[in-house]
C-alpha cells in the first residue's frame, strides 16, 4: 500500500478497523488482542510505532528487527494465536521514523490468544470467550461465509496442484525475509499449519 493512503488513514484515527500501538523497543503486550480481535471481525489495519493519538513516533531503529522478527513469530505460534495465521507486516519509514504496518484480513477461523476469543468494536478489543451467544454467532458466521470450513470427504493432497503450494512456501520465504516455517514443512504440514487440512470427527 502506498504511503499516501496510509498518512491518510493514520491521520483519521483508530476505529474498528485501524489500531495503533506504540511498541517503541519492543512489541506492545495486547497487540495479539489486536490481531485477534481483527480476524475475528472483519480484518483491519495494525500500525507499531503510533501512539494512541496518531503521532508517528516510530520504533526505535535498534529495535526495528526485533519487534519484526517477534511479531511474524507469535503470529506462527499455536500457543500465542490459535489457529495460527500467515501476515505480511511491512516496515514503511515516515521520515526517518520507522514504522511497521500490517494488514489483517478477516479470517475463515475463529481465532483465540492465549485460550481467549477477542471481537472488536470501534477501536477496541473485547474478550468474549464466557459470551456463549455471542461466540456461536461468531462461529455460524464463519461456517456460513467460507468455503474452508466446507468439508470434501473425497479430496486428497494428490487432487491438489502442487505448484501453487509450492509458489505459496515461496512467497511465505520471501516475504518474511527469507525465513519462513512453512519452508521447511512437506506440503501435508503446510496446509495444516494453514488450516486448510484438518480431519473432522
Amino acid at each position: 500500500m502506498d504511503k499516501a493512503h496510509l498518512v491518510k488513514m493514520i491521520e483519521q484515527g483508530e476505529g474498528i478497523s485501524v489500531e495503533f500501538k506504540k511498541s517503541r523497543m519492543q512489541l506492545n503486550k495486547d497487540v495479539f488482542k489486536s490481531v485477534c480481535a481483527f480476524m475475528n471481525r472483519n480484518g483491519g489495519h495494525l500500525f507499531l510505532g503510533v501512539e494512541d493519538n496518531g503521532n508517528i513516533a516510530g520504533i526505535d531503529e535498534s529495535a526495528v528487527a526485533s519487534v519484526f522478527n517477534s511479531f511474524v513469530t507469535a503470529v506462527n505460534n499455536p500457543q500465542k494465536l490459535f489457529p495460527t495465521f500467515y501476515l505480511s507486516p511491512q516496515v514503511v519509514d515516515f521520515d526517518g521514523r520507522k514504522v511497521i504496518y500490517v494488514f489483517i484480513p478477516e479470517s475463515s477461523q475463529v481465532h483465540r490468544v492465549a485460550g481467549k476469543i477477542f471481537d472488536r468494536n470501534d477501536d477496541g478489543d473485547f474478550d468474549v470467550t464466557d459470551n456463549a451467544s455471542h461466540v456461536t454467532q461468531l462461529y455460524i458466521r464463519k461456517q456460513t461465509t467460507y468455503s474452508e470450513n466446507t468439508i470434501y470427504p473425497y479430496a486428497r493432497i494428490q487432487d491438489l496442484r502442487a505448484d501453487l503450494i509450492e509458489r505459496v512456501r515461496i512467497r511465505a520465504k520471501s516475504e518474511s525475509g527469507g525465513s519462513h516455517p512453512w519452508f521447511e514443512m512437506d506440503d501435508e504440514m503446510l496446509l495444516k499449519s494453514a488450516q486448510l487440512y484438518k480431519k473432522d470427527l
